[in-house]
């Protein structure tokens, strides 16, 4: 009679097949990730494909240590590790314990291990960075004597600033020696003594554009006093040195442009800054010609001939202002004077004896009012208007008494 196995037992005795077999104990397989997924826990699930069939993976936490990268979908790889079958679901998987990034991959995971080591050593540390001049005399270029690279370079070079002198160091950039050639090539420009330099190429495949990968290039650029514009392959392109240089160009067109200034643009500036210049000191020369009129100003105010002139016009004013006031007075005493005089001319003797009287004097010259004071044979002046008469008392007489005077 025929054996019924359970599906258990066919699982187990398949699993046991896989065991037993010395290549699905350790084999390595290459093919494209997809439906890759991230399990909590941390396993990783995914798929591996090529064109002609499909096998499912599956990375326990424990063997993350395999994985140095980020694992994605697309990705050309090769895993590592074991063929073995769940029971449970009577499936078969390959456990992964390595995974590793498949030809192009594997430059890749060189060139991601050499960024982290140079980024742990501070060759990326932004403080190191040197600034680019904005002027310079002299470029040195580091890059392949023929190509697009080196005439576009020169090309835009000459015509953003024909005095600038460019020397060109014929490197290298491609193969085994291209490394080495590269950092001679900018330590001989260092030696001679260029403001700046441009390290790059044309563009090409990661293999091409290897040699700026490399450690011994990336330390030359860092060691190099002068400051360098790195600029290889086209806008996408990536390399270590992009990371150590003082600045990144996208282009080697670009690099030409950052740096050299633009002569015409410079001359433009020139003469704006000239009429900006020329517009201050004018400026300047009003304010000071305004404020050394004013202190001149302050300098007569306070000059010994400006004080003397003062002096003088107060005491013009002051001799003016008493003339007046003298001349006030002595009006005042005019008017009294005239009201004096026409008040004496009332009294006047002079004034009588115009008006036909006169007066009697004695020998000694006093007045003669009252016949009492007069005898007979005294000598009597009579004054009249014109002269006087003198006269001897022949006679006295005397009037009579008004009626009530005794």
């Amino acid at each position: 009679m025929q054996n019924v196995y359970s599906v258990a037992q066919v699982n187990t005795y398949i699993k046991n097949m896989f065991s037993q077999d010395y290549m699905l104990r350790s084999i390595m397989v290459r093919g494209e990730v997809s439906n890759c997924k991230y399990h909590s826990f941390g396993h990783i699930y995914f798929t591996l494909k090529d064109k002609l069939g499909v096998i499912s993976c599956v990375m326990f936490a424990g063997n993350r240590g395999g994985l140095s990268f980020p694992l994605k979908e697309g990705m050309q790889v090769v895993v590592s590790g074991n063929v073995d079958v769940y029971e449970r679901d009577g499936k078969y998987q390959l456990y992964a314990k390595k995974i590793t990034l498949d030809g192009v991959g594997q430059l890749y995971e060189r060139f991601e291990a050499l960024k982290r080591e140079l980024e742990e050593r501070g060759l990326f540390a932004p403080e190191y960075k040197q600034p680019i001049p904005s002027h310079i005399k002299t470029l040195g270029v580091v890059t392949a004597k023929t190509g697009a690279a080196v005439r576009d370079i020169i090309n835009i070079a000459r015509r953003r600033n024909p005095y600038v002198q460019i020397i060109v160091y014929p490197a290298i950039v491609q193969g085994e020696y291209a490394a080495q050639s590269i950092a001679n090539g900018i330590r001989a420009l260092e030696s001679l003594g260029v403001d700046l330099m441009i390290v790059g190429r044309g563009g090409g495949s990661i293999e091409d554009l290897w040699a700026f990968n490399e450690e011994i290039v990336a330390q030359a650029v860092f060691d190099c006093s002068v400051p360098i514009i790195s600029a290889v392959g086209h806008e996408t392109d990536t390399t270590i040195i992009d990371y150590v240089a003082d600045l990144r160009a996208p282009t080697p067109s670009a690099a030409a442009e950052l740096a050299v200034a633009d002569i015409a643009l410079l001359e433009e500036q020139l003469v704006g800054m000239r009429e900006r210049l020329c517009n201050a000191m004018m400026r300047i020369l009003e304010y000071k010609r305004i404020q050394l009129s004013h202190e001149a100003m302050r300098l007569r105010a306070l000059s010994p001939q400006s004080r003397i002139q003062s002096m003088r016009y107060a005491s013009m004013r002051a001799q003016e202002q008493l003339q007046n006031a003298m001349e006030q007075i002595l009006q005042n005493y005019r008017r009294k004077l005239a009201v004096y005089i026409e008040r004496l001319k009332g009294v006047s003797p002079l004034d009588k004896l115009n008006q036909g009287f006169s007066y009697v004097a004695n020998e000694q010259g006093k007045t003669v009012n009252d016949v009492n004071k007069v005898v007979k044979g005294d000598i009597l002046t009579i004054h009249v208007k014109n002269g006087k008469v003198i006269t001897k008392v022949e006679d006295i007489v005397k009037a009579e008494p008004a009626k009530g005077e005794q």
